[in-house]
């Protein structure tokens, strides 16, 4: 299980990011005590525009930065990400489009490599290869240098990769981005497979079929505040709808009448 207790972050911004954000106020609150929890064998979903807090929110849960204020916690022991980063980091994989391979080796290098910074034994890697690349369709290409892997290879490869250590808590964000159609129901497929194994799954979209297809739960992130989290039929139901894209658009303009802007 994992915890999210009134996260918030915020960001100096430089004179040009002022100008480029039409603002004079040199902080943007990127999240805005945020909470939410996220139980195993569920997958929960941050459904949001572009610049609404989502990626920001899952690089806190991951120990990539530190929000300002709050905390996350893991298990039943409460591990506290903040506190205790180290401890937290075996416990979840975090993907990210952001985050490249090295182009000079090959999945099957990279793969053992990284198993062996988790401290892997070698029988443990090899098995856990085995299943990955399988499910994937890695093997036709585990040989073969990344650089002249398509997209669509290389996401395989960066996915397999970041559930190297068989991890509890499992982290995507926009998993489907830029993914052709195939890839991206082969990838959608095995996050099912993972809840249905009792991992806890969080991803990040703005896809809302993504959205309404694959999560149990649905968390809408506007400007940085969780301003609905509920079942997809929750949803629906509270805003008098009968499909998220609408539901979405009626969230998202009671968030900026709050906000006293304009849409």
């Amino acid at each position: 299980m994992l915890r999210v207790e009134n996260i918030t972050k915020i960001y100096k911004l430089s004179k040009k990011q002022m100008r480029l954000e039409n603002t004079k106020d040199p902080r943007k609150v990127a999240v805005n005590n945020v909470s939410f929890e996220v139980h195993p064998g569920e997958i929960f979903g941050l459904l949001g525009p572009n610049g609404a807090g989502k990626t920001t929110t899952l690089r806190c849960i991951s120990t990539l930065i530190k929000p300002d204020e709050g905390d996350i916690f893991i298990g039943k022991e409460r591990i506290s990400v903040v506190h205790d980063d180290d401890k937290a980091r075996g416990h979840f994989s975090f993907l990210t489009s952001e985050l490249k391979l090295e182009d000079h080796f090959t999945p099957n290098y990279l793969f053992n490599f990284f198993g062996s910074l988790y401290g892997l034994a070698e029988d443990q890697i090899e098995k856990h290869k085995e299943k990955l690349f399988s499910v994937f369709g890695i093997n036709e290409f585990r040989e073969i240098k990344v650089k002249q892997l398509s997209t669509g290879m290389k996401q395989k490869t960066s996915i397999a990769i970041s559930l190297v250590n068989d991890p509890e808590i499992v982290i995507f964000d926009e998993p489907t981005n830029g993914l052709d159609v195939l890839t991206a129901k082969t990838v959608t497929d095995y996050l099912e497979t993972l809840r249905d194994e009792g991992k806890t799954v969080i991803i990040s979209t703005h896809i809302m079929s993504v959205a309404a297809k694959l999560c149990d739960r649905i968390g809408v992130i506007i400007d940085g505040k969780l301003r609905k989290i509920g079942t997809l039929q929750q949803i629906l139901d509270d805003t008098k709808t009968n499909d998220l894209d609408d539901a979405f658009f009626i969230i998202y303009k009671e968030a900026h009448e709050a906000e006293g802007g304009v849409i």
